[in-house]
């Protein structure tokens, strides 16, 4: 399954040790100017290589688009797009070639396929995500009015306390990790490097704000809101979870502490709710975070099997993040950008119906 979406549709091909990485996004309506050095600035921000906390593979991750577009401007045709790989050291992972890596996708690829790609993981690699950057930000000039901003608000049991309201999200990019908490912030980056010192690596959080979400977009009863959302973030390499709004706090609380209560300008008072109430946006911000397990490479040596079932050792090696959620921030915006942009044409072309 390669594809997302269901109006806006998003087909994904390549491999991380493959020639190119590449899509086709077809739905995007005609007539739309796109902005090439926003969507470039985007993959900029998902790349490797970009600061002394991430993976040191240095790819360039210029987008080179192919149909779709003429004159600036998209055509309602299929857009076609291509990502060159261009600094693959596919011989760091010739020892892996018969090992089943803990965490990894290894053994239940080559279970399910009888075949699979151990160059960094073929088609499993996160370097399929810098894909649904592209894409999501074509998505983002079908929806300009919608502000996606999503931040780094945990790297282990490292966490800014502050509200999203209490943040000033203009401050995202100032921090290599993305934290919008100057102090917590640097706290995060110390830890980082000292967990890669050690061969180890870390998890983290990554809460996301939209503001300016019509109220109606969402269609019960199985493609709610909060549900498709939950699917494309669920769908990010190295994601363990899910939660918008109060989340898993809701079951401390009683109703009357969290029900929202409605104003006259049919705004609420509180926002447990998240944005999203019976699966449909109700135009207050919706907010939501997601839970990073640490990447399942390590620098040490770990016990294993191999594919003939028998024990053995090995240790990582070639280069690989320590913590992903620096570079997964964009990638977050991205699939927000594809849901909401999918869910806002499925409105239209109903209101056209009407």
């Amino acid at each position: 399954m390669s594809t997302l979406g269901k109006l806006l549709q998003l087909t994904t091909f390549g491999e991380s040790h493959g020639p190119a990485i590449g899509g086709v996004l077809s739905g995007c309506p005609s007539n739309i100017v796109l902005d090439f050095d926003y969507i470039q600035h985007q993959l900029d921000r998902r790349k490797p290589g970009q600061s002394a906390i991430v993976t040191q593979r240095k790819e360039l991750d210029q987008v080179q688009f192919l149909s779709g577009i003429f004159q600036g401007k998209t055509t309602g045709a299929p857009i076609g797009f291509l990502i060159p790989n261009n600094d693959q050291k596919s011989k760091d992972y010739d020892h892996l070639k018969d090992v089943y890596r803990p965490s990894h996708a290894d053994f239940t690829y080559h279970k399910k396929y009888q075949h699979r790609d151990y160059r960094g993981g073929g088609r499993a690699s996160a370097r399929e995500t810098a894909n649904w950057v592209v894409a999501g930000g074509i998505a983002k000039h079908i929806i300009p009015e919608i502000s996606i901003r999503s931040y780094v608000s945990a790297v282990g049991t490292i966490r800014t306390e502050k509200s999203f309201q209490e943040l000033d999200l203009q401050k995202i990019d100032h921090s290599i990790v993305r934290c919008p908490d100057d102090d917590i912030a640097d706290q995060m980056i110390e830890y980082i490097k000292q967990i890669r010192k050690e061969g180890d690596t870390i998890g983290g959080e990554i809460t996301c704000v939209v503001e300016n979400v019509p109220v109606g977009l969402g269609e019960p009863i199985f493609d709610k809101l909060h549900a498709r959302l939950a699917h494309a973030m669920m769908s990010i390499n190295a994601v363990k979870g899910f939660e918008y709004g109060v989340g898993f706090d809701a079951i401390t609380k009683k109703g009357s502490q969290i029900n929202d209560l409605f104003l006259p300008n049919m705004r609420t008072k509180t926002n447990f709710s998240g944005g999203i109430q019976g699966g449909i946006s109700n135009g207050m911000p919706i907010y939501f975070k997601i839970a990073f397990k640490p990447v399942a490479t390590l620098m040490q040596v770990q016990e294993t099997i191999d594919q003939n079932n028998e024990l053995t050792t090995f240790i990582g090696k070639g280069r690989h993040d320590p913590c992903v959620v620096s570079r997964a921030v964009p990638i977050v915006d991205a699939m927000t950008a594809l849901v909401l942009a999918d869910m806002t044409l499925y409105n239209r072309s109903q209101e056209r119906i009407n």
